[in-house]
């Protein structure tokens, strides 16, 4: 099956011969390959704006695969990762697990394991991609409320009823009542549960509850 043009491959491996390998077998799939020489290249670049897996190699020197992945959760980034090295061992293996890895492969690499390898990685990354959209989508319609409606919403999720909000705000229920609403609407909260999962996952705490 030909892999979907908006999937992209980023491979980063030091030893020119096994990248430029790694990308001539990605392309020939129909794979988008971005390949750099070292972690440093790598993070000059933005991640693309696309489900995505990353093809790194586990020793590199100046900084190696367990600080790229550090570094990757450090920023949230949440990319599958396939760790390739030339040094496997089974505590080798157990160590990148734990570290995160979705797999983990040795060289040389048999082609059909390295595409097997990918194709489940890249499904994961559609996974993390929609969320990552999902929680951009979320951020900016928070983004959208003013300062008042911020505060609204910070009471409305602790609990709080509409003369409760009305007290905290020092304003009437009925303008409470309005506040709610705006922020309902443009949250697009269907429901208080909703609107509570919604600010877990943004981070948001409640200002006081009931």
């Amino acid at each position: 099956m030909e892999a979907s043009m908006n999937q992209v491959v980023i491979v980063v491996d030091d030893d020119e011969g096994v990248r430029q390998g790694f990308v001539n077998l990605l392309e020939s799939e129909g794979y988008t390959v971005q390949a750099y020489g070292s972690a440093a290249t790598f993070f000059k670049q933005p991640l693309p704006d696309a489900p995505c897996c990353l093809l790194l190699d586990m020793r590199m020197p100046e900084v190696d695969g367990f600080e790229v992945v550090a570094q990757l959760e450090r920023s949230g980034a949440g990319v599958p990762i396939i760790f390739v090295t030339g040094f496997g061992s089974i505590p080798l293996t157990v160590q990148a697990m734990k570290a995160g890895a979705l797999e983990f492969l040795t060289k040389p690499v048999e082609p059909e394991e390295l595409l097997r390898a990918v194709r489940s990685a890249l499904e994961a990354g559609a996974v993390t991609y929609r969320e990552r959209q999902e929680l951009a989508e979320l951020r900016a319609r928070h983004d959208s409320l003013t300062p008042r409606e911020r505060e609204t919403m910070q009471l409305v999720i602790g609990g709080l009823l509409n003369k409760q909000i009305a007290d905290e705000l020092g304003v009437s229920e009925i303008m409470a009542k309005t506040h709610k609403r705006k922020v309902m609407d443009k949250m697009q909260a269907r429901s208080l549960p909703d609107l509570v999962r919604d600010a877990e996952r943004l981070n948001i705490t409640q200002t006081r509850s009931r």
